[in-house]
């Protein structure tokens, strides 16, 4: 499994450093991001790589969330 701290990170950073996460084809990726604005565009782009994707806010008083893409199966 691999997982990217992108908090912090403005966009595009958080997508691309995901892009580039995904072209090692992981099963599993977790990625944490500052706000819902990147919540939406790695979800994006994780869904048209064919990857299923799960979000939660993780920490309200810190206000990160985190996204699970697991790689569907064919």
């Amino acid at each position: 499994m691999i997982e990217i701290d992108a908090r912090g990170l403005s966009c595009p950073i958080p997508v691309l450093q995901t892009k580039k996460a995904l072209e090692k084809n992981p099963t599993e990726v977790t990625v944490l991001v500052s706000a819902k604005v990147q919540v939406e565009n790695v979800t994006r782009m994780a869904r048209s790589k064919n990857y299923e994707v799960k979000s939660v806010e993780e920490d309200k008083k810190e206000g990160f969330f985190k996204i699970h893409l697991a790689r569907k199966s064919k």
